[in-house]
Protein backbone atom coordinates (compact mmCIF):
# COMPACT_ATOMS: atom_id res chain seq x y z
CA UNK A 1 0.00 0.00 0.00
CA UNK A 2 2.72 2.66 0.80
CA UNK A 3 4.38 1.80 -2.08
CA UNK A 4 1.38 2.37 -4.40
CA UNK A 5 0.85 5.13 -2.59
CA UNK A 6 4.28 6.66 -3.53
CA UNK A 7 4.25 5.82 -7.06
CA UNK A 8 0.73 7.39 -6.68
CA UNK A 9 2.13 10.48 -5.72
CA UNK A 10 4.95 10.69 -8.15
CA UNK A 11 2.78 10.16 -10.76
CA UNK A 12 0.73 13.37 -9.66
CA UNK A 13 4.15 15.06 -9.29
CA UNK A 14 4.89 14.39 -12.68
CA UNK A 15 1.15 15.03 -14.06
CA UNK A 16 1.76 18.95 -12.55
CA UNK A 17 5.37 18.75 -13.92
CA UNK A 18 4.02 18.16 -17.19
CA UNK A 19 1.31 20.52 -17.01
CA UNK A 20 3.59 23.01 -15.86
CA UNK A 21 6.11 22.40 -18.66
CA UNK A 22 3.22 22.23 -21.61
CA UNK A 23 2.32 25.69 -20.54
CA UNK A 24 6.25 26.72 -20.26
CA UNK A 25 6.28 25.81 -23.91
CA UNK A 26 2.88 27.57 -24.80
CA UNK A 27 4.00 30.83 -23.37
CA UNK A 28 7.44 30.29 -25.21
CA UNK A 29 5.94 29.69 -28.63
CA UNK A 30 3.76 32.53 -28.38
CA UNK A 31 6.71 35.04 -28.02
CA UNK A 32 8.80 33.38 -30.30
CA UNK A 33 5.37 34.02 -32.90
CA UNK A 34 5.14 37.25 -32.04
CA UNK A 35 8.89 38.00 -32.05
CA UNK A 36 8.56 36.43 -35.50
CA UNK A 37 5.89 38.68 -36.95
CA UNK A 38 7.21 41.47 -35.52
CA UNK A 39 10.87 40.84 -37.31
CA UNK A 40 8.58 40.03 -40.10
CA UNK A 41 6.99 43.01 -39.96
CA UNK A 42 10.45 45.02 -39.48
CA UNK A 43 12.24 43.22 -42.93
CA UNK A 44 9.15 43.73 -44.91
CA UNK A 45 9.64 47.23 -43.97
CA UNK A 46 13.21 47.86 -44.90
CA UNK A 47 12.63 45.77 -47.62
CA UNK A 48 9.94 48.54 -48.95
CA UNK A 49 12.36 51.54 -47.97
CA UNK A 50 15.45 49.77 -49.64
CA UNK A 51 13.00 49.49 -52.61
CA UNK A 52 11.84 53.13 -52.54
CA UNK A 53 15.57 54.19 -52.27
CA UNK A 54 16.69 52.26 -55.19
CA UNK A 55 13.99 53.98 -57.40
CA UNK A 56 14.68 57.37 -56.15
CA UNK A 57 18.87 56.30 -56.75
CA UNK A 58 17.85 55.39 -60.42
CA UNK A 59 15.55 58.48 -61.35
CA UNK A 60 18.31 60.52 -59.85
CA UNK A 61 21.07 58.98 -62.16
CA UNK A 62 18.53 59.29 -65.15
CA UNK A 63 18.16 63.03 -64.40
CA UNK A 64 22.33 63.01 -63.67
CA UNK A 65 22.97 61.44 -67.14
CA UNK A 66 20.80 63.25 -68.98
CA UNK A 67 21.81 66.70 -67.22
CA UNK A 68 25.59 65.42 -67.87
CA UNK A 69 24.82 65.14 -71.55
CA UNK A 70 23.49 68.59 -72.05
CA UNK A 71 26.78 70.02 -70.28
CA UNK A 72 28.38 67.69 -72.83
CA UNK A 73 26.50 68.91 -75.81
CA UNK A 74 26.56 72.52 -75.17
CA UNK A 75 31.12 71.80 -74.15
CA UNK A 76 30.64 70.72 -78.00
CA UNK A 77 28.70 73.86 -79.39
CA UNK A 78 31.24 75.99 -77.85
CA UNK A 79 34.46 73.85 -78.94
CA UNK A 80 32.59 74.63 -82.22
CA UNK A 81 31.95 77.97 -81.85
CA UNK A 82 36.15 78.43 -80.83
CA UNK A 83 36.89 76.58 -83.54
CA UNK A 84 34.94 79.22 -86.30
CA UNK A 85 36.26 82.17 -84.24
CA UNK A 86 40.13 80.82 -84.93
CA UNK A 87 39.23 80.70 -88.32
CA UNK A 88 37.67 83.67 -88.53
CA UNK A 89 40.35 85.40 -86.84
CA UNK A 90 42.79 83.79 -89.02
CA UNK A 91 41.12 84.98 -91.99
CA UNK A 92 40.69 88.28 -91.39
CA UNK A 93 44.85 88.40 -90.28
CA UNK A 94 45.13 86.99 -93.76
CA UNK A 95 43.42 90.05 -95.18
CA UNK A 96 45.70 92.56 -96.65
CA UNK A 97 43.42 95.55 -96.19
CA UNK A 98 43.14 94.84 -92.66
CA UNK A 99 47.00 94.89 -91.47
Amino acid sequence: QNQHDDVKKQLLDLQLQHNSLKLEHRKTLETHSQKYAQLQQEKDSEVTNLQDTVFKLREESKLLRKAHQEVHSQLLNAQAQMEEFRQLKEALQKMPGLR
